[in-house]
């Protein structure tokens, strides 16, 4: 009864600001990026914050200097009970990777949430979700199971044309919960979210943006379908007065139409539908594309017979970035950007690091870094948008995933194959099987370049050219941090191979 009676008030989640935190007590689950922003921010809104992380203190080094001379309470290492941390709390906040209902959370953490979840005495909200509960600003959501990156950061530089100031973040490596008390109604934000945001979201955003959807992850989700549910979770929560914006090519995310009452706005390879966005005669073009009540209403405008942009003025290569490209022209069109605008940005617009991204080109040999591959869809793509002859570096830790038909477009598309990685023999046992036949195994990344680079200059050929790709169809998690290190170390490899020379 004791611990009962001196149980502190819980924070309201209801008519939340950003004044309900001063003086309460608040946890923050997880020292990775988003939990370095909410103990910041809440710190910052005077809260009583308390960090928990399994990882020892001396692993989280870069993170504690992060938090600077804050007030946090540290609770870091594996002899820390995460029940005794939950225990006192009036909120719990969580970083994206953390959840009762995630298999790879750490076990004695994910019962303690499981228990406190089920008590429903203090509330539990993940870092997006808190944002978008206080943020006032017109919110996009892009998800997908591949393209949401491009996506997002394409449209972040297409609003960006128009007058209002345009935050870009979310899964894109910003967590912007600090972003919040500069934030108004003026602002567009435009929000990346992945499979581990979206399932803690109560709230939604404004317009839903869908690349395509196929599967991923199942190590956190169990089955394509629970995995698939959970990316409809966007479409579900948008508001009466949103849109959605399907792409109308991928029968997955087309079907998520029937989770919402809010209009759909669809895009498409061909004449585009009533309300969308297409291509013809080597544009892409719109036709009656309503703009969002929230910016006055009425058709967005375009160029003659609904004309937007040239296709020919597309810098991204691959048919599968012409589809980012109109997801972002059709969310563009939304907001009322004019066709100018758009039109410039995405001319303008090179790509994002890490995703086919060109590194540079040695001896008629150009390197691109894909590091962001690790889905046999990607990777697929990828192999689509070159010419050959392709070489392939592939490899790390698997995903569990059905690589049968990213084996057989492999042993179509790629010349030659270097592997890395945990994967590799597995990799190795698959392509071959596919009809593969030049493949190699390489020590580590700055071996596969070496390897990769001499393969791709013997097969040039008449044409004196060729591509090495980096699209590893596997997680960097055995031999790198993340897949963004994993890039950075591939690019100062092919750093150090063209001072050489091949």
């Amino acid at each position: 009864m004791n611990q009962v009676a001196e149980r502190p008030a819980p924070i309201a989640l209801d008519g939340l600001d950003l004044e309900s935190f001063a003086g309460r007590p608040v946890a923050v689950l997880g020292l990775a990026r988003s939990g370095v922003a909410l103990s910041r921010f809440l710190a910052d809104r005077g809260a009583r914050v308390t960090v928990y992380d399994a990882r020892p203190t001396a692993e989280l080094t870069a993170q504690i200097e992060a938090l600077g001379q804050r007030p946090v309470r540290l609770l870091l290492g594996p002899q820390v009970d995460p029940a005794a941390v939950l225990a006192g709390q009036s909120l719990v906040c969580t970083s994206p990777s953390i959840s009762s209902r995630y298999p790879t959370t750490e076990p004695r953490l994910r019962a303690a949430l499981g228990a406190l979840e089920a008590e429903a005495l203090v509330p539990v909200v993940s870092e997006i979700d808190l944002f978008l509960r206080l943020c006032p600003a017109l919110t996009v959501g892009v998800t997908g199971t591949k393209g949401k990156t491009t996506t997002s950061a394409l449209l972040a530089a297409v609003l960006a044309t128009a007058e209002p100031p345009v935050v870009l973040g979310g899964n894109i490596g910003t967590p912007l919960v600090e972003r919040l008390p500069e934030l108004s109604a003026r602002h567009r934000v435009v929000l990346e979210l992945s499979e581990l945001q979206l399932p803690t979201l109560s709230r939604g955003t404004l317009v839903a943006v869908y690349t395509y959807v196929s599967s991923d992850h199942l190590d956190r989700h169990g089955t394509v379908t629970a995995y698939r549910a959970v990316k409809r979770r966007l479409a579900e929560l948008l508001p009466a007065a949103g849109r959605l914006v399907l792409n109308a090519d991928d029968e997955v995310s087309a079907a998520f139409a029937q989770a919402t009452t809010a209009p759909v706005a669809r895009y498409r390879r061909g004449d585009p539908e009533r309300g969308g966005v297409g291509t013809r005669d080597g544009w892409i073009v719109a036709h009656g594309v309503e703009r969002l009540a929230a910016v006055g209403g009425g058709t967005a405008m375009t160029g003659p017979d609904g004309r937007v942009l040239p296709l020919d003025e597309i810098l991204l290569p691959g048919e599968h970035n012409l589809r980012n490209v109109m997801a972002a022209v059709t969310a563009g069109l939304l907001f009322g950007v004019a066709p100018d605008g758009i039109r410039a940005a995405v001319a303008n617009f090179p790509g994002v690091e890490h995703r086919l991204e060109p590194v540079a080109t040695i001896d008629g040999v150009t390197f691109v870094n894909d590091s962001m591959g690790t889905q046999p869809d990607a990777v697929i793509a990828a192999l689509r948008a070159f010419a050959p002859p392709i070489v392939l570096i592939a490899g790390g830790q698997t995903k569990n995933l059905d690589l049968s038909e990213l084996s057989a477009e492999v042993a179509r598309r790629a010349a030659a194959v270097v592997l890395l990685g945990e994967t590799a023999s597995e990799y190795a046992r698959l392509f071959a099987a596919a009809g593969a036949r030049n493949i190699e195994h390489a020590q580590d990344l700055d071996d596969a370049v070496r390897r990769a680079g001499a393969l791709a200059r013997g097969l040039a050929g008449t044409s004196g050219s060729a591509t090495v790709l980096l699209s590893p169809a596997a997680t960097s998690f055995d031999m790198f941090v993340d897949y963004a290190d994993r890039g950075r170390v591939f690019k100062a490899a092919v750093k150090r191979l063209a001072e050489k020379g091949l």
